[in-house]
């Protein structure tokens, strides 16, 4: 099966027909109405900073977040299941028309993690209803002074003498902390040392000793500063105690972070076609800008990297969706998606604006917009080196020690991922396994640059086993990074590779494809090369391991015409 230009989400032939009908329903609701929204109002919107009411009056009046975001375990209607293909999708929509939009539902979603982890039945039945009524939620983990550091939290909670407690404490970068029906708010008891006084509780916005500061950022987006004063807490409102709180924590930004890919890739396709209209119809010296071969390349990159930022994302859903205790993949596909996605997506803006210049920063273009947007998705649920930092804990199982998996099909099927909220114990990385990377290289072989990366990710391998960090090394986070960079990159293309055969991708993209990613291997390979700390071994790897990519004009030329069939495919109505 060819796959062409449509490959990108287009409102104009929107079906997901591969989902059930209510959940093709809601996700063509939410396209329409900001189709009829307009171009102009979305813009105006977002430059004024207002807030999102009108929007979440519709996703109230359809049910939206309470379909989605209601796992089968507290479901009230059969079309309620927390079923991250479809969330994916929405993700993608959202991300498509403005990030305010998404950041309001990803925060009710780490907002709800908590709760959907709690054993407190009174709490879970709470957040049921309030999702039906269309409330948002918030997720109060984070302080100014700390930030996400979970060890360090000031919220403290003084027992009352009657089974519950009294909160008092500050929160920082709260999304959605001036609206949510429900705050999630982690904090640590003062009678209880160590972890065993760690808390998880349920706290209301609009109670009176909940005190709204400002919101930190300038944007739609309400990023909140609240403080709690004298907050009673009952034995209604815990939701976890002691390491349970803590794995909760991580737990859900585990299941969070996961959302930040498909928002990036959103973001970049409605750049892409303002992108390719404004170039094609652009004459310079008498010819169109896209007459010139830098501007085809640079065009022709970032497609063929939005395209792998899909195809990986679309591939990491079905190992999300079919995790369990015996099976936790998903814990690095899962930072993958996070860094290697969202900072994919950067490259492609920075690649289009290259192309388009001024027109980048014109108020009635939404690349204007996009261009801002895509830089915040590598920096939230933890920076691009924290996630990296995290990748780098499965590099040596993943490359060197794989054991059998069953397979993993394509996972579109209507069920409840209820596996994301018993994840256990936040520990034991070093323990995950994997299938063999190298099945799916060996399914392209004979395609020319996956052969070529194919060489560069054994060469890793030979690097891991010869010549990793020492431990006087490995405390230079410099150094590891770079090597993390080169890791991410096998991964990449790995399950691109997977979701390729899955899906009948053409081999000539393929191809294009793996040319840029034997580029970036090459590029980081050098960086290693020059690092304070690199021994004379891994300097000799590093320039070893540089590759250049398999040149096909007459395959590029082919590439670059999906790319210009683009050109007016879409143009949001003003």
């Amino acid at each position: 099966m060819a796959v062409s230009a449509s490959l990108l989400f287009n409102p104009r032939t929107y079906d997901p027909e591969h989902f059930d009908p209510e959940t093709r329903r809601l996700l063509r609701a939410a396209v329409d109405w900001f189709e009829a929204r307009g171009k102009r109002r979305l813009i105006e919107d977002y430059r004024s900073r207002a807030w999102l009411g009108d929007f979440l009056d519709f996703a109230a009046r359809e049910g939206l977040f309470a379909t989605f975001l209601t796992p089968a375990s507290a479901a009230a209607k059969d079309d309620q299941r927390w079923d991250t293909a479809r969330i994916a999708a929405l993700n993608e929509i959202f991300g498509f028309y403005g990030l305010d939009y998404w950041y309001a539902w990803q925060v009710t979603i780490l907002g709800l993690g908590p709760v959907w982890q709690s054993d407190n039945a009174e709490a879970r039945a709470r957040a049921a209803e309030l999702l039906a009524q269309g409330e948002v939620f918030a997720f109060g983990l984070s302080e100014k002074t700390h930030g996400a550091d979970i060890y360090s939290t000031d919220m403290l909670l003084t027992p009352d003498g009657e089974g519950g407690f009294r909160a008092s404490g500050s929160k920082y970068y709260i999304g959605n902390g001036n609206a949510a029906g429900l705050v999630s708010v982690f904090g640590r008891r003062t009678d209880v040392e160590g972890p065993d006084g760690y808390v998880f509780f349920a706290a209301d916005s609009r109670h009176e000793a909940y005190r709204l500061v400002k919101n930190v950022v300038d944007s739609s987006k309400y990023v909140s500063e609240f403080r709690l004063a004298d907050y009673p807490v009952a034995p209604a409102d815990i939701l976890h105690t002691g390491r349970a709180a803590f794995d909760a924590a991580l737990n859900t930004v585990n299941v969070g972070k996961f959302n930040l890919c498909t928002a990036s890739i959103g973001i970049c396709e409605h750049a892409m076609y303002e992108a390719v209209t404004h170039a094609s119809n652009r004459i310079l010296y008498g010819r169109p800008v896209t007459a010139f071969p830098h501007v085809r390349r640079e065009l022709t990159d970032a497609y063929v990297r939005l395209v792998g930022m899909k195809l990986f994302s679309d591939r990491a859903v079905d190992y999300f969706r079919s995790a369990g205790p015996d099976d936790r993949r998903y814990l690095l596909f899962n930072p993958m998606t996070k860094m290697k996605v969202t900072t994919e997506g950067e490259k492609v803006i920075d690649l289009m604006w290259d192309v388009i210049a001024a027109k980048g920063f014109e108020k009635d273009n939404y690349f204007a917009q996009a261009a801002i947007e895509i830089r915040g998705l590598p920096k939230l649920e933890g920076t691009v080196h924290v996630n990296l930092a995290l990748i780098l804990k499965f590099m040596r199982n993943h490359l060197l020690a794989p054991v059998d998996h069953p397979a993993v099909p394509t996972r579109l099927d209507a069920a409840d991922d209820a596996f994301l909220f018993q994840q256990g114990p936040a520990r034991g990385l070093g323990s995950v396994r994997f299938h063999d990377w190298r099945t799916a290289f060996d399914a392209y072989a004979e395609v020319p640059n996956v052969a070529r990366f194919r060489e560069q990710a054994d060469a890793l391998c030979t690097f891991v086993g010869t010549a990793a960090p020492d431990e006087e090394q490995s405390r230079d986070l410099d150094l590891l990074l770079a090597v993390g960079q080169l890791f991410a990159l096998v991964v990449h293309g790995q399950l691109i590779l997977e979701q390729a055969r899955l899906t009948g991708l053409d081999e000539e993209l393929l191809d294009e494809l793996f040319a840029v990613l034997v580029r970036d291997f090459s590029a980081h390979a050098v960086e290693l090369h020059g690092k304070d700390s690199a021994t004379e071994d891994q300097q000799n790897w590093a320039l070893g391991a540089v590759r250049r990519p398999v040149v096909d004009a007459a395959r590029s030329a082919r590439i670059w015409e999906r790319v210009e069939a683009l050109s007016g495919a879409y143009e949001m109505e003003q």
